[in-house]
């Protein structure tokens, strides 16, 4: 517990586990980030999978927990998480330190309930289950770090609807290859930030493999938005995870997102669209991003925003990508503002308007723009930065992000006294 007292370790074991046991995650990270007991970890991660928190469980995994010091009986069984339909519980009940506790014959058991389990619905199951006969209560919550997924509660129990995203992740974990058509089921079943979806446009795009490709590109063509959004987030991450150095996949990516994005109307398909061409380093995908520079979407102009100037030596674009974005950080959309401010931040441009567009938001209403606009100002060694810094009030707690932005102010400090 660090170096302080036998009661200060008392108070801060109660303290995790206590948190992690009330399911906050928020207070369980800060109590995490402030704590360096491993031993600790292991009984806050036994804790957090017997009370089916596993999010907190995947939470005490990166910050060290050691899943292999918690015996088979502290632990859920994996039957039990299955059912539960979590996808970050039995993530972290197959952490690859306890994996090898399940033999290959489970592993199938547990595969073949979780498709019965998608098959027949968490809700058809829940109804089963408790013979109750009011309406099914449907909430959504945040399953791990980045995804969600549904929550029914019928009868007193509930049942999260993550069963596609268990049984792609058993699937895989045994070898056995989905159809491009099965995983593409399972996803549009939900909305993109659902756990089903995101296990299986990752799994798909690491394929990496011709035929992949040729079905997600297929999808440009489909009346239905779902499955165009579907083939657009295939194709984007395949490029993006593809760092062999061929990069078979930058050209065709390059082609088919320029000459989407000119007659795309789904608004979520053509923010996935931008979003890709933003991680292309050429001058022809900056050209199809500042065609959106003025659409009247502000989640549209937002990608715009995080995708321009991000790449050096395109000197064709870069006088109106300097404008596109100076435009961008009055936008009358906070979120706008904000991150064209972080682009022109991280941006190779270091031309002085840019200094004195983000000068200006250090007066924006938004405390996260002034943020973004005080690292801005660091990043591009402008004195300006460290009084405006002390003006800000302190961060909010657990505000990671924020503190991480605040911290080049002292960074640029270091430079400027020549520590």
């Amino acid at each position: 517990m660090g170096t302080g007292t036998a009661s200060d370790a008392t108070d801060g074991e109660a303290g995790l586990l206590s948190a992690v046991g009330a399911g906050d995650t928020a207070l369980v990270k800060r109590l995490l980030q402030e704590d360096s007991d491993p031993g600790l970890r292991e009984a806050a991660f036994c804790l957090a999978v017997r009370t089916y928190a596993g999010d907190i469980a995947q939470l005490l995994l990166q910050y060290g927990a050691d899943a292999g010091r918690c015996g088979p009986e502290e632990l859920l069984p994996l039957r039990d998480a299955v059912e539960s339909g979590s996808p970050a519980l039995v993530e972290a009940l197959l952490d690859q330190r306890i994996r090898g506790r399940y033999p290959q014959t489970e592993l199938l058991e547990m595969r073949d309930l979780a498709r019965r389990r998608h098959e027949m619905g968490a809700g058809a199951e829940l109804r089963r289950r408790t013979g109750a006969e009011e309406a099914l209560v449907h909430t959504r919550v945040q399953d791990d770090e980045y995804y969600r997924v549904g929550e029914l509660t019928l009868g007193g129990r509930s049942v999260r609807d993550g069963h596609a995203a268990i049984l792609t992740d058993l699937e895989e974990l045994l070898g056995i290859r989905a159809s491009f058509e099965e995983l593409m089921a399972r996803a549009l079943h939900h909305d993109q930030d659902h756990t089903a979806w995101g296990r299986a446009t990752i799994l798909l795009a690491h394929r990496r493999d011709r035929e992949t490709w040729e079905a997600a590109a297929a999808l440009r063509t489909r009346p239905g938005p779902s499955h165009r959004l579907f083939g657009a987030e295939v194709l984007r991450l395949t490029h993006l995870f593809d760092d062999s150095d061929a990069d078979a996949f930058a050209g065709p990516a390059l082609d088919i997102f320029t000459d989407w994005s000119r007659t795309e109307t789904d608004l979520a398909v053509l923010t996935e669209v931008l979003n890709a061409l933003g991680e292309q380093a050429d001058s022809r995908a900056q050209e199809a991003l500042l065609a959106h520079a003025g659409h009247p979407d502000a989640g549209v102009r937002r990608m715009v925003a995080a995708g321009l100037g991000g790449w050096r030596e395109l000197p064709d674009v870069a006088d109106r990508v300097r404008q596109a974005l100076l435009v961008l950080m009055t936008d009358v959309d906070t979120a706008v503002r904000r991150d064209a401010c972080l682009r022109v931040a991280q941006g190779s441009d270091r031309a002085p308007v840019l200094a004195e567009a983000m000068a200006a938001l250090l007066g924006d209403p938004d405390r996260q723009v002034q943020v973004a606009a005080v690292h801005g100002l660091a990043l591009h060694n402008d004195e300006r930065c460290v009084e405006a810094a002390r003006r800000l009030r302190p961060p909010r707690p657990g505000g990671s992000s924020e503190e991480h932005y605040l911290d080049a102010v002292w960074r640029y400090e270091w430079r400027r006294d020549g520590r």
